[in-house]
């Protein structure tokens, strides 16, 4: 199985580099997994314990399992992925399943942080963006999917993805394979991976 890291800041274009991949992928051929699935459960916390969690930390997630599935879809075995609640700031109840491909698309903010997590990786993408557009990004999704306020997200930002940002995600801009502009068309990109993705058939 090959495996395809694709990393960045919070709102720098990752799930929209993704979205135009998977129209152009063959089904077949391709499974996706992001990150957000594997926080930690936090069904023993309440709700305030919850919301007091730096999501944007490397030990809000649960690289354990993260890194189990993915040795067994290499070892051909189906996994059950969690999924995630950004309500309820945990898992549900619903799991998907993913079967193995010969690729394996992984995305999210901090999956190359962790160095067992990214050796598994042929090949990791870093799609950046200014802290600027990040931030007015950031805004909109959460305010129109998540029920945030422009003021709680501005908090987070300055309290933790700023932070976070700087000291685990932006230095991995140096040990990637590829570096894309999250501010510009996603076309040319789009057209590169799936040529390298195909050559895996």
């Amino acid at each position: 199985m090959y495996i395809i890291g694709i990393t960045g800041g919070t709102a720098s274009g990752k799930t929209t580099f993704i979205k135009a991949l998977k129209q152009k992928c063959p089904k077949e051929l391709v499974a996706f997994i992001s990150q957000d699935n594997y926080y930690c459960d936090t069904s023993l916390l309440s709700i305030k314990q919850r919301e007091a969690i730096n999501f944007d930390h490397p030990e809000a997630i649960d690289f354990t399992l993260l890194i189990e599935h993915i040795q067994l879809l290499k070892n051909n075995v189906v996994i059950h992925q969690p999924t995630y609640s950004f309500q309820t700031h945990n898992r549900t109840t619903i799991t998907e399943k993913i079967t193995p491909k010969k690729v394996l698309i992984l995305e999210g903010i901090l999956i190359l942080s962790n160095p067992k997590l990214k050796a598994l990786c042929d090949t990791c993408v870093f799609i950046d963006a200014p802290e600027t557009v990040r931030i007015q990004r950031r805004i909109i999704r959460d305010v129109a999917e998540r029920g945030r306020t422009k003021e709680s997200i501005l908090r987070i930002f300055k309290d933790n993805i700023s932070p976070m940002h700087r000291k685990f995600i932006a230095p991995l801009k140096n040990s990637v394979d590829y570096v894309l502009d999250g501010t510009k068309d996603f076309t040319d990109p789009v057209e590169k991976m799936l040529h390298l993705i195909l050559s895996k058939k």
